[in-house]
């Protein structure tokens, strides 16, 4: 399922993925490795999400920029988790595969985690949620019993094909207060009114009628319900999944951190702190 709003998005996708980001998705190889693998880090990896993950927006055009993502990007400035377990372990060297899809709500979890079990991952992060709260209207938003059906049909997929692997699932950030800081740009207000971003949150967003403002908290409201359930579909899972404990969220998001195409979604730098904020650090469990 998806938004109107995405369409556009998409089809700019569509024109300019492979001039962004080459012949596919592996990430590309930073040249820092460890002479010997350190003990626990994986040695394959693979990316499940949205627009977040696939890097939207944050090279020099708005296409998905998988180089940057905070997951399996390979460029040295992000610090992605491919950059760090790299470091620890060379032998995941080119094992990194990003399979985020911009656009994506929590119904495609388990048709990405079909193509994740193919390529056999001993590492999986999921960051997924965001869109089914950006829907045009309030009323159209993902019901929360939904979302939490969907997120548990993709999990039981992964649990089934991928029984060893190491799952990190990762809080829809906070998108209020994103508005919060947005509403005082002229240039983010010029850009959200002009493109239709995140309607369900961003419309009007210097409005201060009361509808709108209970529109927004209604929106708030229901991406921390959807955390909520995140948090618990990783627990019932089992001791191979990590919740982040609502790192992603917790971040404060300043204008820097978000790109300057459609003021919504992470910059290299907000890719970089996402990356180091969610890092488990240790792959113990």
């Amino acid at each position: 399922m998806i938004r109107r709003w995405h369409v556009a998005a998409l089809a700019v996708l569509a024109v300019f993925a492979l001039a962004c980001d080459g012949a596919g998705n592996a990430a590309p190889e930073p040249t820092r490795t460890s002479a010997k693998p350190a003990a626990g880090y994986p040695a394959s990896m693979v990316a499940l999400g949205d627009s977040i993950t696939a890097g939207l927006g944050s090279c020099l055009a708005y296409v998905a920029c998988t180089r940057n993502s905070w997951s399996t990007g390979g460029t040295d400035a992000i610090e992605s988790h491919y950059s760090r377990i790299l470091a620890k372990n060379p032998k995941i060297k080119g094992k990194a595969v990003n399979l985020a899809e911009p656009g994506a709500e929590a119904d495609a979890l388990v048709g990405q985690a079909r193509q994740a079990a193919d390529r056999k991952p001993q590492y999986v992060t999921i960051l997924i949620g965001a869109n089914d709260a950006c829907s045009g209207r309030v009323r159209e938003m993902t019901s929360v019993a939904t979302f939490r059906d969907e997120i548990d049909e993709g999990l039981a997929r992964l649990k089934k094909d991928l029984p060893k692997a190491r799952v990190l699932m990762v809080s829809i950030p906070d998108l209020y207060r994103l508005w919060e800081i947005g509403k005082e740009s002229d240039k983010a207000v010029e850009v959200w009114n002009r493109g239709g971003i995140c309607p369900s949150m961003l419309a009007a967003p210097t409005s201060t009628a009361d509808a709108d403002q209970q529109r927004r908290e209604r929106v708030r409201d229901r991406i921390d319900a959807y955390n909520t359930q995140l948090r618990q579909a990783c627990r019932a899972y089992g001791s191979r999944c990590r919740w982040d404990g609502g790192a992603a969220h917790r971040v404060r998001f300043d204008l820097e951190l978000v790109n300057q195409f459609d003021y919504f979604h992470p910059s290299a730098a907000g890719q970089k702190e996402l990356a180091d904020v969610v890092y488990p650090g240790r792959f113990n469990w």
